[in-house]
């Protein structure tokens, strides 16, 4: 690839996050083309890959990252595939975005950590895709100017209209509550120490075996508390929202009130349905800052150390939500090429 040739990116999982980066990338990135995807079932990689010219599909992660035309990674498979895709992607010493988690659990976090510490430079960018939210940014900004004072307590809401066939009770925690877990890492500056999953009683709506909605509470090394309302079926649509509350004042986001309309005796706006709506933006954003920072050669955004960090917070707590009380978060010393 030269300055001026398009970034080559295989995309490994071609399910409802892989499929919509793949025209993300096509439609919307500039400077980047899909050349390959990649997914277990043949032939739903084979219709992803049909309308973009020159873009071949692969059963296999490593067959399609030997391809010729492929300078970069974009894995969107499940959290379990993850660790096996990003050894691959290493031993080819390839640039990638991998989308949350980094890994499902934190050993295989820190087996990933311990590779790319090897190689000496960072290859991946873990996909937090708030971080690169409008609103989200703005208020970090904020907060880093120091107008309000130290931050002391942050609150969370994240509520989905509806939770997916076959999402379980930890779940809430490791693949809904790790957002906030990297955000309170990323407004704050600070590391989590503790958690504590309260149990409100369950929603009507929710399913019997599910305990939603969640109540999370965690401590940071910073002193400040942060709560989460964790609430996947809501049952009027996806809502995320933020207050962070300061010595000198206070900043909130995502009340959603960009138009409000007056009509028939009536007031009042629209609600995103799911995060595919209230995030569009944000994803657009990371995926073009992905491909213009590695077309410079550099990786930039979330590390594998936040990625790491997320895995063993969201594991403190669902050992909170399963034993009940408040369990310390175990992190391993942070390795020097993750240290600003």
């Amino acid at each position: 690839m030269t300055q001026r040739d398009p970034l080559g990116i295989a995309v490994i999982g071609t399910g409802r996050m892989g499929a919509d980066h793949v025209r993300r990338i096509q439609q919307r990135v500039s400077g980047a083309r899909v050349t390959a995807v990649v997914d277990v079932d043949a032939e739903r990689a084979r219709a992803v890959a049909a309308p973009v010219d020159g873009c071949t599909a692969h059963t296999d992660p490593a067959a399609a990252m030997a391809a010729a035309d492929v300078d970069a990674v974009l894995v969107a498979s499940p959290g379990p595939a993850h660790e096996a895709a990003l050894l691959a992607a290493f031993e080819r010493d390839l640039p990638v975005l991998c989308e949350k988690p980094l890994t499902p659990d934190a050993a295989a976090a820190a087996r990933v950590m311990e590779a790319e510490v090897r190689l000496g430079r960072r290859r991946v960018q873990v996909g937090f895709m708030r971080r690169y939210d409008a609103e989200y940014m703005k208020l970090k900004s904020l907060l880093d100017t120091g107008q309000l004072g130290r931050p002391l307590m942050l609150h969370n809401r994240h509520r989905n209209a509806a939770s997916p066939s076959g999402f379980t009770s930890d779940m809430l925690i490791s693949d809904s509550v790790a957002h906030e877990t990297d955000v309170t890492r990323w407004l704050l500056g600070h590391e989590i120490t503790a958690v504590t999953v309260l149990r409100p009683r369950p929603s009507a709506n929710a399913p019997d075996d599910l305990q939603d909605p969640q109540f999370v509470v965690f401590e940071t090394d910073g002193g400040a508390i942060v709560d989460v309302e964790m609430f996947v079926n809501c049952g009027f649509g996806y809502q995320v929202q933020a207050e962070v509350v300061c010595e000198r004042g206070t900043a909130r986001i995502g009340d959603g009130h960009a138009m409000v309309t007056n009509m028939a005796g009536r007031w009042g706006g629209t609600i995103d349905q799911d995060f595919t709506e209230r995030f569009a933006d944000a994803y657009d954003r990371e995926i073009q800052a992905w491909v213009d920072a590695t077309r410079r050669g550099e990786v930039t955004g979330p590390s594998v150390w936040d990625g790491y960090a997320a895995a063993a917070v969201c594991e403190a707590g669902v050992r909170s939500l399963e034993e009940g009380g408040r369990v310390e978060v175990d992190l391993v010393e942070q390795p020097v090429l993750y240290r600003e």
